[in-house]
């Protein structure tokens, strides 16, 4: 065995980490939204913005540290696909720092003082929506270090521009309503 195996094991389990647990929470709160659940789709944002600066931003942190390293010593950083995971890391992290993080502190200061209401409700909302955007991007990430594309590569790049645009349609096209509305 040698050390870039051993990096790239550290950088693949840092990002499973960072990225499925982050999902298994997104998952939660939409499925909690299906079966019309205020309760439980609060928990899985609380929790989402609970985790994120004790366990989403340092694993996202070590996965861009392991893959820093990568790059540094063995792959470099001129290709496309780093170039690429680059540009996908920078918008997840900003998500998290500057969308997830305050939001998620703001919603829960909000119940903790006035309880459930619809202004915390509506909060919790626009976080799931950027989920939604925060996934298509991460999903391309993942697809970019499994295809390492390149300029050549334009059904990938096409297929990776498509999921960016379908999942920014997804979170800032409209949002569903998380209270059903009284008629």
């Amino acid at each position: 065995m040698d050390w870039y195996s051993i990096v790239k094991f550290l950088h693949v389990v840092s990002a499973i980490l960072w990225v499925g647990g982050g999902f298994v929470l997104f998952l939660l709160g939409v499925l909690a939204e299906r079966a019309g659940n205020v309760e439980e789709k609060l928990q899985a944002m609380l929790a989402s913005g609970q985790l994120g600066g004790r366990f989403f931003a340092p694993m996202s942190m070590l996965t861009l540290i392991f893959g820093l390293i990568m790059c540094s010593f063995w792959v470099g950083f001129s290709d496309l696909w780093i170039i690429i995971g680059l540009v996908g890391y920078a918008t997840t992290f900003s998500i998290g720092m500057f969308i997830f993080k305050p939001t998620g502190e703001r919603m829960g200061a909000m119940i903790a003082k006035e309880g459930v209401t619809p202004a915390a409700l509506a909060i919790g909302q626009r976080m799931m929506s950027a989920a939604r955007f925060d996934y298509a991007v991460m999903l391309v990430i993942i697809a970019d270090m499994v295809f390492k594309p390149t300029t050549q590569d334009v059904g990938i790049l096409a297929g990776m521009a498509l999921v960016v645009a379908a999942g920014a349609a997804l979170a800032f096209g409209g949002t569903r309503r998380l209270v059903p509305s009284a008629a």
